[in-house]
């Protein structure tokens, strides 16, 4: 039965509408998974290595052990956001007389094999190999790579678990600031005692007994939880939800884009993935303080440019390069009306200038760092609302993927095309050649003000450029219909 799941799933795969349209972007995901995982592999050989070196007198094995309560609180932590439960279409198998519990056995061992298991073998592997050949006894390095692949499982299932609360993202936080608060004044060794316990599984075989009892338990809570819940009538039912209205009576001095202002805000704030992007972009930035605490990057650095276009322009990135796949569920009722076009494009560059306003006024503190770092987020935020705003929404043209907003954002490939990978190239591109070049053969001043008279010149001819690309919006508007319509893509 598991064997014929397999093969469904399988010729769901091939068969599905949108395979032959994203194979570019899954060649290129494929081609990143490949990069991770040399480089996973690359970090479990060194890992002994790197410890021994840090660590001189203390034993490697026992420095991971400590490390390793760190690694499943933060697994968990991005396990929350990008991992869900692989739950087929159940709906034609319920008619078909198969037993639910075999379907619920299929659902939750496709979990286990799944590609974020395999993340921390391939780190866990080479250091395992590395300890045999340093001369560690097999039979204990052996059974601790078994603990090790029992907790993934563990982590694995627990994580959906706790998946069915939103609560748990903040305890999380909570739990992993407290410990790190804990271990960094010193008033709990949160790794030393944790490591103790992580340790006796290499110490003592005997003890791997109790992360396979854990993993076993957290897939029996999940398959009771599925089993009694995989009924026909239950999955047809339709959720209720109490919507919340807001007039936003405030955008009407906005003119004509203010029904579309007002749509697009009320879509931001009731939808998962919009209200993500909102909060990620927030919290990018503190994205530079990265970049302005190290000595190995100065104001002359090209680098300084990129991070000062990222944080100004984070929303115009999340936000503006899915324009207009946000509105694909309803874009051909939009187009089916006399809803002017230029004005639809005219609020959504209305929108992102507010945003990378808010986000420029939010990284005036950077200032702390030296007027340079107050400057290039000056200059940065000027290019973006003359020049990337309408190279975001020139891009936008080509997307003709549809989006399910309700999904989450992290993790989430809806709606990825070609254009979202080759739209950096001019985003960042551009503005860092424009400084590099300034930088080297005139000053760091003369960069500056390159940079704002770009950003300024394009904002002059903002209408002009809004115009044409309006004129591309319009003859494209078939074949974007066409592709929201597909909902596999």
């Amino acid at each position: 039965m598991f064997k014929h799941f397999v093969s469904l799933q399988w010729k769901s795969f091939f068969r599905s509408s949108s395979f032959g349209k994203g194979m570019a972007v899954r060649i290129l995901m494929l081609l990143f998974a490949i990069y991770m995982l040399v480089s996973l592999i690359a970090l479990g050989a060194g890992l002994f290595f790197a410890l021994q070196k840090i660590f001189p007198d203390v034993d490697p094995m026992l420095k991971v052990s400590e490390l390793l309560i760190y690694w499943v609180l933060i697994e968990l932590f991005f396990r929350y956001f990008m991992q869900k439960l692989p739950v087929m279409d159940v709906k034609p198998l319920l008619m078909l007389p198969i037993k639910k519990k075999n379907i619920t056995h299929y659902i939750l061992g496709r979990s286990g094999l799944s590609f974020y298991n395999a993340l921390a073998l391939f780190v866990f592997v080479p250091f395992v190999i590395v300890l045999l050949a340093k001369g560690y006894p097999p039979l204990n390095v052996l059974v601790w790579l078994f603990s090790m692949g029992c907790i993934v499982l563990f982590v694995n299932y627990l994580n959906f678990i706790i998946n069915k609360s939103d609560k748990v993202l903040i305890g999380l936080v909570i739990l992993m600031a407290g410990l790190y608060a804990l271990e960094h004044f010193g008033i709990f060794s949160v790794s030393g005692f944790m490591g103790g316990l992580f340790y006796r599984l290499y110490l003592n075989p005997l003890f791997a007994v109790v992360p396979l009892c854990l993993a076993v338990g957290c897939y029996y809570i999940n398959y009771n939880f599925l089993r009694d819940r995989i009924f026909l009538d239950a999955s047809l039912q339709k959720k209720s939800k109490v919507a919340e209205t807001s007039d936003l009576a405030w955008t009407k001095r906005f003119g004509s884009i203010a029904p579309y202002l007002q749509l697009d805000l009320k879509l931001i704030w009731r939808n998962k993935r919009t209200k993500m992007q909102v909060f990620m972009s927030l919290a990018m930035i503190f994205y530079g303080l990265i970049f302005y605490a190290m000595d190995d990057f100065g104001p002359r650095s090209p680098m300084m440019v990129f991070v000062g276009i990222f944080m100004t322009g984070i929303f115009l990135m999340n936000f503006g390069q899915f324009i207009p796949a946000w509105d694909s569920e309803y874009y051909s009722m939009m187009m089916a009306q006399n809803i002017p076009l230029r004005d639809y494009l005219e609020s959504k560059a209305g929108l992102i200038t507010v945003s990378v306003v808010v986000m420029f006024l939010l990284s005036i503190p950077y200032v702390y760092f030296g007027w340079q770092a107050l400057w290039i987020n000056l200059s940065c935020a000027v290019y973006n609302l003359g020049v990337n705003i309408p190279v975001i929404l020139f891009f936008g043209s080509m997307n003709k993927k549809r989006i399910d907003l309700t999904k989450s954002a992290i993790g989430n490939m809806q709606g990825t095309g070609a254009a979202q990978f080759l739209v950096g190239i001019p985003l960042f591109g551009a503005p860092m050649i424009i400084y590099g070049l300034f930088v080297v053969f005139i000053s760091f001043e003369a960069a500056m003000i390159a940079l704002t008279v770009t950003g300024i010149i394009g904002f002059a001819f903002r209408k002009q450029l809004l115009d044409r690309i309006t004129e591309v919006y319009r003859k494209k508007k078939y074949g974007m219909i066409a592709g929201f319509k597909e909902k596999n893509s």
